[in-house]
C-alpha cells in the first residue's frame, strides 16, 4: 500500500478550502421520537472493531483521520494548550461483566461523526436536533489509542476540539432517514474531507466498513460486515456496533466512499446475572443495524467542484476502486 506521506498535496489543498452554507434548517424531522429509540445497536457473528494500532490498512488509517468523536463540553476541563477528560470507564458506566472487550477504556463520548468539507460535519440528527446541541457539543478528532500499551487519550490539545457554529440540516425520523450537517467554527486541518455517494444506492451483499466511537469509547474499526436490505432512506447492515456509533460513517471497503450514516440498531447488551454482556447474534439474525444513506444528506452538504477533483485523484492514488 502506498505510503501517504508522499502524498502531502492533497491534504493541504482540500484542508484549505472555503464554503458557503445554505439556510438553517434547525430541528426539521418527521417526528418527535425519544433518544433511546436511536441507541440500540449489536455484535454480529464475530466482533470485528479494532483500535487504530491494530489496522494495517493505510486506506483504513486515512479514512479514520477524517472521522470524529462528539463529547459534551462539561466533560472537559481546560488546562493551558489541552483539556482534561472528565470520565469514566466503558466498564464502569455501563455495568459490564469482566472480561467484555473494551470495558477498561474511558467512555466519554455521545455520538460519532465525519468531515464532509474543510469546515462541514456529517452526524447523526437524532445527535444534534437544535442549535442548543450545537453549542454545547464538542467535535474531536484523533481520539484514538496508538498502541497496545498506550491506553485511552486523558487529554487532547485544543487543535484537535472544534465547536459547531450552525446547523445547516437535521432530521430525524425513527424508521428514515437520520443525518445532521453542521458548521464547524473553523477548517479542521491536518486531514482531507471523506469522499461519498452522491446518487444512486449501494447493492445488497455489498461488503461495508463502519469507523467511529461505540459507546463513546476511542475510535474503532470495524469491517466484515455486508449489505442486508434496503429501505426507505436507509439501509440495514450487519454492521458491529453500539450507542455511540450513531452518527458513524459507513464506508463502501471497495470505492472508500461514504455509503450512509449509523443512526440505530438492535440492542447493545443483555445481562448476564447483575451484569451486562454485548447483545451477539448471528450474521443473518436480528433486526440489523440501519444506514442512513448518504444522499439523503447530500443536496445540502455545501459543494466545491475543486474538492470533489482532488478527492478524485487522491482515491484512486490510495487504490481504491469506483463503486
Amino acid at each position: 500500500m502506498k505510503n501517504l506521506l508522499n502524498y502531502p498535496l492533497a491534504v493541504l489543498l482540500l484542508t484549505s478550502f472555503t464554503v458557503s452554507c445554505s439556510e438553517d434548517n434547525v430541528g426539521e424531522k418527521s417526528e418527535d421520537i425519544s433518544q433511546q429509540d436511536f441507541k440500540m445497536k449489536v455484535i454480529y457473528g464475530e466482533d470485528d472493531r479494532k483500535d487504530l494500532y491494530e489496522i494495517k490498512d493505510s486506506r483504513l488509517l486515512h479514512l479514520a483521520k477524517s472521522t470524529a468523536v462528539l463529547m459534551d463540553s462539561y466533560n472537559l476541563e481546560a488546562s493551558g494548550d489541552y483539556f482534561n477528560i472528565e470520565t469514566g470507564s466503558f466498564g464502569e458506566e455501563y455495568n459490564l461483566c469482566a472480561g467484555e472487550p473494551f470495558s477498561e477504556q474511558d467512555s466519554p463520548g455521545f455520538c460519532s461523526g465525519f468531515l464532509v468539507g474543510p469546515k462541514t460535519l456529517v452526524t447523526a440528527g437524532h445527535c444534534i436536533r437544535r442549535t442548543t446541541d450545537c453549542n454545547t457539543a464538542r467535535f474531536i478528532f484523533d481520539y484514538s489509542i496508538k498502541s497496545k500499551t498506550s491506553g485511552s487519550p486523558k487529554r487532547l490539545h485544543k487543535d484537535n476540539i472544534y465547536k459547531c457554529t450552525k446547523v445547516i440540516k437535521s432530521v430525524a425520523e425513527s424508521k428514515g432517514a437520520d443525518y445532521a450537517i453542521l458548521e464547524l467554527d473553523r477548517p479542521v486541518t491536518g486531514r482531507t474531507p471523506l469522499k461519498f455517494r452522491t446518487s444512486g444506492q449501494i447493492p445488497n451483499n455489498e461488503n461495508i466498513v463502519v469507523i467511529g466511537h461505540p459507546s463513546g469509547i476511542p475510535t474503532k474499526v470495524a469491517g466484515g460486515a455486508k449489505v442486508r436490505s434496503q429501505a426507505n432512506g436507509f439501509f440495514v447492515a450487519n454492521l458491529d456496533t453500539y450507542g455511540g456509533n450513531s452518527g458513524s460513517a459507513v464506508f463502501n471497503s471497495k470505492s472508500g466512499e461514504v455509503e450512509g450514516v449509523l443512526v440505530r440498531g438492535e440492542r447493545d447488551f443483555v445481562y448476564k446475572g447483575n451484569c451486562k454482556v454485548s447483545n451477539v447474534c448471528k450474521d443473518n439474525e436480528c433486526r440489523g443495524e440501519d444506514v442512513t444513506r448518504i444522499t439523503e444528506a447530500a443536496p445540502y452538504i455545501p459543494k466545491s467542484k475543486s474538492q470533489t477533483a482532488l478527492l478524485e485523484r487522491l482515491y484512486s492514488y490510495l487504490g481504491f476502486s469506483n463503486h
